[in-house]
């Protein structure tokens, strides 16, 4: 048999078929094609979703510490006075302790705060007391407050006002108990205190059923 005959068009075409072939694969290496002829697509956007650390001081995450002194009264402002005199100072008051008045398995004793100054004055919410040693150590922990509503008790010369201090009777209770030798009391709304021998025997310090309640001053000398 006798070889077939190639038309002159078709001898054309193959070379521009060739170029053509070849251009396309030139374009897909240039596009970052992989021999199979697929084009790679770039990254995408970062999923970070914080933003870039800033240079700037950051703010402080806490405030300074603003607590009060077992003293101050935050049931009301502290700002209330009685009287034309304002606030009774540590420097004008004499702290004594009342005598006791028995409950059924309650202990309860006065503290009574008396105005010593040539001006009258006020006392408004409860005063601060702590038991303490020899040394000056305080014994057990701070008193709760009992949940009364402070009125402001004007005080002129000499004129007294008190507030509750009560505890569970430790023969009862069971707590573990100490000795004081003095109770300090500081005034209300002040931060120096003074200082008061205590007499009456053992107090809670520990254990169950231990702590102390105080509770706002009253005019006169719970009595």
């Amino acid at each position: 048999m006798g070889r077939a005959r190639v038309s002159p068009s078709l001898h054309r075409a193959i070379p521009l078929l060739s170029t053509v072939a070849l251009l396309s694969a030139l374009t897909a290496c240039g596009d970052g094609g992989d021999s199979t002829g697929a084009v790679k697509t770039s990254a995408g956007p970062s999923s970070r979703t914080t933003a870039p650390a800033t240079t700037g001081t950051a703010s402080p995450t806490t405030q300074p510490d603003s607590t009060e002194p077992s003293s101050v009264d935050t049931t009301g402002p502290a700002t209330q006075t009685g009287g034309s005199g304002g606030r009774c100072h540590t420097s004008e008051l004499r702290a004594s302790i009342g005598r006791p008045s028995p409950g059924a398995g309650q202990r309860n004793f006065p503290i009574v705060l008396t105005n010593t100054g040539d001006r009258t004055c006020g006392v408004r919410g409860y005063p601060g007391a702590a038991f303490v040693d020899g040394s000056g150590n305080q014994l057990g922990p701070d008193p709760k407050r009992s949940p009364d509503s402070p009125t402001t008790v004007t005080l002129t010369p000499g004129r007294s006002a008190w507030a509750g201090l009560t505890f569970a009777s430790p023969e009862i209770s069971g707590a573990r108990t100490a000795r004081p030798a003095a109770l300090l009391v500081t005034p209300p709304d002040e931060r120096d205190p003074l200082k008061v021998a205590w007499t009456a025997g053992e107090v809670p310090v520990a254990g169950n059923e231990s702590s102390v309640f105080l509770t706002v001053v009253q005019p006169g000398t719970g009595g």
